[in-house]
C-alpha cells in the first residue's frame, strides 16, 4: 500500500498563537464534516475464532481475571502484531497516534490488508497529527470493502495545519492511545507506535519501550474503549477528505503499488520466521501469562474538547499516593510539577522508595520536555527520589537487532510498578500533556507475579552501563555511571554540547510547561 506518512517525532507541542492572524485564518474548513459515519461495534462471537478458543479455556479457569504478558523487545513486538493480523478471522481494530511510512509501517499495513482480503473487518483509527496530508492514498485504501480508516480530531486545513493558529484549543488535543485488538480475543496495549524506531529497525535511533499483551475479559473492555473513540464525533472517515469516494478498483491499485514497494524493504531480522514461531507456540504464550484482575484506564474521547474530563491522571495519583513500600517508574517524558514534588516528598518521608528512569538530555528526542523535567529534578532528588537517566549508548539495544545495536538508544516506555503487585503499562507519560490535553490508554494489572517481572525489567534499565544515576553533591548535580566497569562521574549533562544545554535552559524560561 502507499505508505502512511512518517511523523517527525513522538510528541507535539502547541504552536505559539499569532493573534493578528486569527481573523484571516478562521473558518477554513476543507473537508465534508457531514460525511456519514456508520456506527459499528466490536465483534462479539470471539469464542468461535481460533484466538478465542486458544485463550478461552484458560480464561474460564481464572474467572474474573485476565491473562497478561509483557512484550519487551521491539523485534517481537512487531512479530506479535503481524501474528495477530495473520490469525485474525473476523475483526482487527487498531488505534495509533503515529503510523510511520517506513519498513515496519509498510509491512504491518500489508498484513492488515491481507487480513481484509480474507474477509476480516478492519477498522483503523489514526490521530490526524501524524497523517494529515496523505488523504487521497489513505482514502483509496479505505475504499476496500473490508477496510475502514478514520482520523481522530482532524485538521480542517488539510495541507498546512494552520488550525494551530485558527483553532489552537481544539487541535492541540490529540489521541495518544495505542491499541491493537484481534477478534476481540487478544489485545496489545502499550507505548509503541507503528514505526521503525519502535521495532529495532532504524539505523540511527531506537526506543526502549514496553507493551502488554492481554487475553480474557479485559480484551472486551479494551474493545469498548476503541468503540467509544470510533463512534465518537471526533472520528472522521477518510472519504470525507476527498472530493470523490474511491472505488474498490482504486483501492486495489493503491494496494498493489504499496506491495511492490514493500518487496524492496527488507528487515534486519527474519520476521517471517519470528511470526511462524509465534503462531506455532500460542499454547506456550497462553501458559506463560500471568492471570489476575486487570482494568483498562483511559480518557474518554470527549477530552478532545472538554478540559474538565477526569481520566487516567486521577487513577494514577490515587495509586501512587496509596503506595506502602515502593514506586518504580520508567517513563520517557517525565515532567513533574510542584504538586508532584510535594507528593513525592510525602511518600519518601513515610519510607516509600521512589525510583525513576527517564531520558537523559542526550537520549531525549524532545528537548523542550527535558527543559520542563530539569526544573524539578534537583528538588526530587533532595526529597529522596532516586533519579536515573538513560544513556544514548545503553546496552539495552543488544536484544533488538544487529542494526539497532549500532544505533543510539532512546526511552519511550510508560510503565509503573507499585509495591511489586500493581503494574501500569500504556501510553501515559507522567507530564502535563498526558494529564490535561491528550487522551491516553493503559492497563492496570494486580499481580505480584507480573509485578516482579516488570520490576526486574526496570532494574536492567538502571544498571550503570545503561543509565546515569543523578545525584546531588554539595548542592550540585552529578551524573554517575560506569565505563568498562569503572565508575565515571560528570558535572554537566553527559554527551551534550554547550549549545544544547543552553537551548534547553532557554526553553525552561518560556511559558510552555503546561504543553509539555
Amino acid at each position: 500500500m502507499q505508505p502512511l506518512p512518517r511523523a517527525s517525532g513522538s510528541r507535539c507541542l502547541s504552536s505559539l498563537v499569532i493573534t493578528s492572524c486569527l481573523a484571516l485564518l478562521a473558518g477554513c474548513a476543507t473537508y465534508n464534516e457531514q460525511y456519514p459515519r456508520t456506527p459499528s461495534t466490536a465483534f462479539q462471537d470471539y469464542e468461535k475464532t481460533r484466538l478465542g478458543r486458544e485463550f478461552g479455556a484458560a480464561a474460564a479457569a481464572h474467572p474474573g481475571e485476565s491473562g497478561v504478558e509483557i512484550i519487551r523487545y521491539g523485534r517481537f513486538a512487531l512479530a506479535t502484531r503481524l501474528m495477530m493480523a495473520d490469525l485474525a478471522e473476523k475483526s482487527l481494530d487498531l488505534q495509533y497516534y503515529i503510523w510511520d511510512a517506513d519498513v515496519s509501517g509498510h509491512l504491518l499495513a500489508e498484513r492488515v490488508i491481507r487480513a481484509a482480503e480474507r474477509g476480516v473487518r478492519v477498522r483503523i483509527l489514526l490521530d490526524d497529527m501524524s497523517i494529515a496530508g496523505r488523504d487521497a492514498s489513505i482514502a483509496r485504501i479505505s475504499g476496500h470493502p473490508r477496510i475502514q480508516i478514520r482520523a481522530f480530531n482532524p485538521f480542517r486545513d488539510r495541507g498546512q495545519k494552520l488550525d494551530f493558529l485558527s483553532d489552537p484549543s481544539r487541535v492541540n488535543r490529540r489521541s495518544h492511545n495505542k491499541i491493537f485488538v484481534a477478534d476481540n480475543a487478544f489485545a496489545i496495549v502499550g507505548g509503541r507506535n507503528i514505526g521503525d524506531h519502535y521495532f529495532g529497525v532504524d539505523d540511527e535511533s531506537n526506543f526502549r519501550d514496553l507493551d502488554i499483551a492481554a487475553a480474557g475479559p479485559v480484551v472486551r473492555d479494551v474493545s469498548a474503549v476503541f468503540d467509544a473513540f470510533w463512534n465518537s464525533k471526533f472520528a472522521v472517515p477518510y472519504e470525507a477528505f476527498v472530493d470523490t469516494a474511491p472505488t474498490a478498483e482504486e483501492a486495489q491499485a493503491q494496494i498493489a503499488t504499496g506491495r511492490a514497494q514493500i518487496a524492496a524493504e527488507p528487515l534486519p531480522y527474519p520476521i517471517d520466521e519470528d511470526v511462524a514461531r509465534l503462531v506455532t507456540s500460542l499454547d506456550e504464550i497462553r501458559d506463560g501469562m500471568s492471570w489476575g484482575p486487570v482494568r483498562v484506564l483511559y480518557d474518554h474521547p470527549s477530552k478532545a474538547e472538554d478540559k474538565t474530563v477526569k481520566g487516567i491522571y486521577h487513577e494514577l495519583a490515587t495509586l501512587i499516593s496509596g503506595a506502602r513500600e515502593e514506586v518504580l517508574i520508567e517513563n520517557a517524558y517525565f515532567v513533574p510539577s510542584p504538586r508532584g514534588v510535594d507528593a513525592s516528598a510525602a511518600l519518601t518521608q513515610r519510607g516509600v522508595k521512589i525510583r525513576v528512569l527517564t531520558n537523559s538530555l542526550a537520549s531525549n528526542d524532545v528537548a523542550a520536555v527535558h527543559s520542563g523535567y530539569k526544573k524539578y529534578r534537583q528538588d526530587l532528588i533532595e526529597n529522596g527520589v532516586e533519579i536515573y537517566e538513560l544513556r544514548p549508548d545503553s546496552t539495552v539495544k543488544q536484544r533488538w537487532s544487529a542494526l539497532s545495536g549500532q544505533s543510539e538508544a532512546g526511552l519511550h516506555t510508560k510503565a509503573m510498578v507499585v509495591d511489586r503487585e500493581r503494574v501500569v503499562i500504556g501510553s501515559y507519560n507522567l507530564d502535563p500533556r498526558s494529564a490535561n490535553i491528550n487522551t491516553e490508554c493503559a492497563l492496570l494489572v494486580t499481580s505480584p507475579e507480573l509485578g516482579q517481572v516488570v520490576a526486574e525489567y526496570m532494574d536492567v534499565g538502571v544498571r550503570p552501563e545503561n543509565s546515569y544515576h543523578v545525584t546531588v553533591d554539595d548542592g550540585k548535580l552529578r551524573w554517575v555511571t560506569a565505563d568498562d566497569g569503572k565508575e565515571v562521574s560528570y558535572s554537566k549533562e553527559p554527551e551534550t554540547s554547550w549549545w544544547k544545554r543552553f537551548m534547553v535552559g532557554f526553553m525552561g524560561i518560556l511559558p510552555i510547561h503546561s504543553q509539555l
